[in-house]
């Protein structure tokens, strides 16, 4: 038995030949460069945050809609109306011109005026040997005056002169014949459909309406998306999470805040873990170090003696590096610290430091009068004094500076020492990573000074980046939000 339907292969290539072609032609049009400036600018243009482009999802197909039904109303209706009210009000005139021309009138024309008003609605006078007024210059939206104008003429044909914004309530309409001029005044409602604005308004009004409740209702919506960025940010700053925070909006906000909370705890739990490890651990290693600084004492004075304690000296400096490195400081609470004091005890700590007998001179240049940032004070010390004794183990003069720069803190640290070659530059930040040139590491570094301060730099929510210097050597700056 045949089928009555057709080949499937042939009908899905037929489909295929109408949809791609259209496809590439598409793709093609939008990889010409004016058209892909033209969707950049507009991408520019476009607002970035989700509260504006909500309002422009509703606002758009509203005023879109709008747009539409108003361009048919005026387009069909309106435009309709006003032309058959302008033709009617145009064949009464035609009528009055007949029987005046054909019948003949009493001396003052008084039953054909009195005709026109009683039976027309309209005010008649003629003005025997008048002349026309001088033409006005016509306006340029006036549905009205276009469209009187072309029915006087196709109905007419004679000399007229119309004048459709002189008068609120009027419409004057003069035309010229043979020996007089027909002043005719028509009431506006007669040849025009005026009752149009009220159908704007209307629609102008409501749709304000609804936009302003759209638009409270969509704020609601937006608040609890916005407090969960903040709440996230501030998180992400080593900050605690508002107090006031918690599950707001809709089902699928409340989830992501839920969903955010959870995380915290779970990353605040894992840190306190890791955090009491580490410090049984340090107590353990600690209890060691101490019990052989004892047996060393016990031991006397002697050549090998102090190279045994220089050794242990250097074991519990590398310990307190590594434990450092390791914990992180997560578990250090934000407080309000004046950064110009702590980088003036920083400066003159490394001044102190074995370690800094080269350094010549460390100065602090602070830009900001009030520079009173909320930080992890301890980490936040030690990062900025590894980054300075970094410099000092190299250079002879280094320079300090701190500055807010908008909603960041920057702090950079110069020096003129040998500096380090910029391919190497993000290398450094590896722990234990150690130079093979200018910048080798001594005996009395771990290779992790670095390393740590990036990471308390992250752990603020900032970062930091390693330059060439004005002075000739290495410049470090270290940006934090504040």
């Amino acid at each position: 038995m045949m089928s009555l339907l057709p080949d499937s292969a042939p009908l899905r290539t037929r489909l295929k030949r109408w949809r791609f072609p259209f496809l590439r032609r598409l793709a093609k049009l939008f990889r010409i460069p004016a058209v892909r400036r033209f969707r950049l600018s507009f991408r520019e243009w476009m607002p970035k945050g989700l509260y504006a482009r909500a309002l422009i999802i509703i606002i758009a197909p509203m005023v879109l809609l709008q747009s539409v039904l108003t361009f048919v109303f005026l387009e069909r209706h309106w435009q309709m109306v006003t032309r058959r009210l302008s033709l009617s009000t145009v064949q009464s005139i035609a009528l009055l011109v007949d029987v005046y021309q054909s019948y003949p009138q009493d001396a003052n024309n008084e039953k054909l005026i009195d005709m026109a008003e009683k039976d027309l609605g309209l005010r008649l006078q003629i003005v025997p040997g008048g002349e026309l007024p001088q033409a006005r210059s016509k306006p340029f939206f006036d549905l009205l005056d276009t469209t009187l104008s072309e029915e006087l003429e196709s109905h007419l044909g004679l000399p007229f002169w119309i004048d459709t914004v002189g008068r609120s309530k009027y419409v004057d309409i003069r035309v010229k014949l043979d020996d007089a001029v027909m002043h005719i005044l028509a009431r506006r409602s007669q040849t025009y459909a005026s009752n149009s604005q009220i159908f704007l308004f209307w629609m102008i009004g409501t749709s304000l309406v609804l936009l302003t409740v759209a638009i409270l209702f969509l704020r609601n919506q937006i608040r609890p998306v916005v407090r969960l960025s903040e709440a996230a940010e501030s998180f992400g700053k080593g900050r605690p999470v508002p107090a006031d925070f918690r599950p707001r909006g809709a089902r699928e906000v409340r989830q992501a805040a839920i969903a955010f909370l959870e995380m915290r705890n779970r990353i605040e739990r894992h840190v306190e873990q890791r955090t009491t490890m580490l410090a049984g651990v340090s107590h353990d290693l600690r209890t060691i170090l101490t019990r052989f600084r004892l047996e060393l004492a016990l031991l006397g004075e002697s050549p090998e003696i102090d190279a045994m304690r220089e050794d242990v000296d250097e074991m519990q400096a590398m310990l307190e590096d590594y434990l450092a490195f390791a914990k992180g400081d997560a578990g250090e609470r934000t407080v309000a610290t004046d950064i110009a004091d702590l980088l003036h005890d920083i400066a003159n700590e490394v001044k102190a430091a074995p370690h800094s007998k080269n350094v010549e001179d460390i100065s602090v240049e602070i830009r900001n009068r009030d520079l009173t940032v909320s930080v992890k004070r301890n980490a936040f010390k030690r990062a900025v004094a590894n980054l300075v004794n970094n410099a000092a183990r190299f250079a002879r003069h280094i320079v300090i500076e701190a500055r807010k720069t908008g909603d960041s803190l920057i702090i950079k640290v110069d020096d003129d020492g040998p500096g380090i070659p910029e391919e190497e530059r993000e290398e450094v930040f590896r722990p234990f990573y150690r130079l093979d040139d200018s910048r080798n590491q001594d005996s009395g570094s771990t290779g992790l000074g670095l390393a740590i301060a990036r990471d308390i730099a992250r752990l603020h929510g900032g970062d930091i980046v390693l330059d060439e210097s004005p002075m000739g050597g290495l410049r470090v700056e270290f940006r934090i939000p504040v």
